[in-house]
């Protein structure tokens, strides 16, 4: 008992609070050397002391403590894993800050209600036109909510690019078209879509394929875009819905009709990508 501190002079020598550190007993993050089974008083031993400060680090960067858990214990015998996870977790928590970034800009054209915030949201937008050759496209089609979408997405254009090995091979950039609205409250449908080569091909394998994922096969016809291009940071809904509104509203503008649904199109390695790289076209189709 001589070597082991008290409570109180642990939680000053580790720059926590007492509370704090019953808290990570009960979580299991800083576990007492020895607890006094008559009167409960916890005891830490000094080598313990390192741990508690790199908790409370962690804590500094609004880490959940499951996520300090799975780092603190991998540290002593695995020092890079631990580095590894702690930066895995930074660059989510940059994606999520200038995804969070991207969402208050568009939150404040719409709550200022004037023409300047409005010129603000829509502003950094720039918007282009390119006119597409026909394409043969192999489909999935479903319903889904907008906190569905992305898992369905990365889901549905991986399994039509595995597809499109067995027909020549893709010619385009995926896309997803919305043949109707997809938020919380409104389930589309979404359109995944990949061109491909050979139609005979496509046509045989959505055959085989086409009752368990709803795969189609279609040709679109030459026509004209009108699009954005835009961050990773900026396809999270509900801040892309900036994105829409900036192409529809340059549309109108120019006294152009959309003629279809609008697309997302993806050009980019999504996994590969940081939060402010382009990887995205928002885009909607328009008389030619």
């Amino acid at each position: 008992m001589d070597d082991l501190l008290t409570i109180g002079v642990f939680a000053a020598r580790a720059r926590l609070s007492a509370k704090a550190l019953r808290l990570y007993d009960r979580l299991g993050l800083l576990t007492p050397a020895y607890v006094d089974e008559v009167n409960g008083y916890r005891y830490y031993r000094a080598d313990q002391v390192e741990r508690a400060r790199l908790v409370a680090l962690l804590r500094q960067l609004d880490m959940p403590l499951a996520r300090i858990a799975e780092i603190v214990d991998v540290v002593e015998p695995a020092g890079a894993q631990a580095a590894e996870r702690l930066a895995a977790y930074w660059a989510g928590a940059e994606e999520r800050f200038a995804s969070q970034r991207t969402l208050v800009a568009y939150l404040r054209g719409r709550l200022s209600g004037t023409e300047s915030g409005m010129d603000e949201t829509y502003g950094k937008f720039t918007v282009e036109t390119v006119d597409t050759a026909p394409q043969v496209l192999l489909t999935q089609s479903r319903h889904t909510l907008a906190d569905e979408l992305p898992t369905w997405i990365g889901a549905s254009l991986g399994r039509l690019e595995e597809g499109a090995a067995a027909c020549g091979g893709t010619t385009g950039a995926p896309f997803v078209v919305y043949h109707s609205e997809v938020s919380m409250e409104s389930d589309g449908p979404a359109e995944s879509c990949v061109p491909v080569a050979d139609v005979s091909a496509a046509r045989a394998w959505a055959a085989e394929h086409g009752r368990a994922w709803e795969t189609k096969v279609r040709v679109e016809p030459a026509g004209r875009l009108v699009y954005t291009r835009i961050s990773k940071a900026q396809v999270a809904h509900p801040q892309i819905l900036a994105a829409f509104e900036a192409v529809e509203r340059w549309i109108a503008e120019q006294g152009l009709k959309i003629v279809g649904p609008c697309r997302e199109v993806y050009f980019a390695d999504w996994d590969a990508a940081g939060p402010e790289d382009p990887v995205c076209d928002v885009a909607f189709p328009v008389a030619s």
